[in-house]
């Protein structure tokens, strides 16, 4: 495995986003399938550029685990798949209505409200399709599917965290709704991401736990950073709507912590993520240097 001083994490991240986006591109039908329509939509917001953190969270956590983890890319991709159809699905209009993401128009807002719905069931079917089909014991692959199905749905899930999200409007921004919120709408396909790659590469019961904990950390981090950023940031920078979340009263880590303490609190995620790895030594260096990068980043 190539170590983490030898290429840049700069160079490290352009290089898994290739990697990933072949995997998307063998996944997903060209546009010329039938029916073009649906095929032209999906496509159009999964290659929208991204920075692809999830995926590439699963690729790094399965190489901290093993070296051979060969067709991990594939399962990675279907993080993406779940991801994207999470921002499609949210830039609707009847859930957070904006017109923009990264950097171009919304899906709906090219080819309607009913077809951008149907692309984002469309991406969600297809990530279960992609890591049933993965070549790997049956076993594996249930806990693959698994993984993935409760981390994207209504019990500590993405699905149950946006309902509460939806449902917090307007309400008084407390710490115990902020974290119901985010540690399921955010932080859940976060871990995922992480222990999915520790599942694929067959990771011990304390590798995992380790990363799981690292997940954990690193999804609070993460969001702690993009309520910072919704403020701080202009549109052009973020390639969304920035300061929606104050328009629409939601409950974020500036509007309970503010400014300054949440950028405390997102260090001190992103300490007890380094730590949380501690038992894989030299091998979680790039997650290390992601988690560096998720507090650090500017978009």
């Amino acid at each position: 495995m190539t170590s983490a001083t030898q290429t840049s994490l700069s160079e490290y991240l352009a290089e898994q986003v290739v990697v990933v986006d072949r995997a998307l591109e063998r996944c997903v039908p060209p546009e010329s399938t039938q029916p073009n329509s649906i095929h032209r939509a999906m496509r159009y917001s999964l290659f929208a550029g991204g920075k692809r953190i999830r995926p590439i969270l699963a690729i790094a956590a399965a190489k901290a685990v093993s070296e051979q983890v060969d067709g991990v890319d594939e399962a990675a991709a279907a993080l993406e798949l779940v991801h994207t159809y999470s921002l499609i699905h949210d830039d609707l209009p009847a859930l957070d209505n904006d017109d923009f993401r990264r950097g171009r128009p919304t899906c709906h807002k090219i080819f309607g409200d009913a077809l951008a719905i149907l692309a984002g069931d469309a991406l969600l079917t297809l990530a279960f399709e992609v890591l049933s089909t993965l070549n790997l014991d049956a076993g594996t692959r249930i806990l693959l599917v698994k993984e993935l199905s409760q981390a994207a749905g209504t019990v500590g899930g993405m699905i149950g965290g946006q309902v509460n999200d939806i449902e917090g409007e307007r309400e008084p921004p407390t710490p115990t709704l902020l974290e119901s919120i985010h540690r399921a709408k955010t932080g859940a396909l976060l871990r995922a991401s992480v222990r999915l790659g520790a599942i694929y590469a067959s990771a011990s019961e304390s590798e995992l736990a380790g990363l799981t904990k690292y997940g954990e950390h690193l999804g609070l981090a993460f969001q702690i950073i993009d309520d910072v950023l919704d403020v701080e940031q202009s549109s052009d920078t973020l390639g969304k709507t920035a300061g929606k979340d104050e328009q629409q009263q939601k409950i974020t880590f500036p509007a309970v912590y503010g400014l300054e303490k949440s950028r405390e609190m997102a260090m001190l995620e992103r300490e007890s993520a380094h730590e949380a790895v501690q038992i894989l030594g030299s091998r979680a260096d790039r997650l290390r240097q992601i988690a560096d990068f998720v507090v650090l980043r500017q978009a």
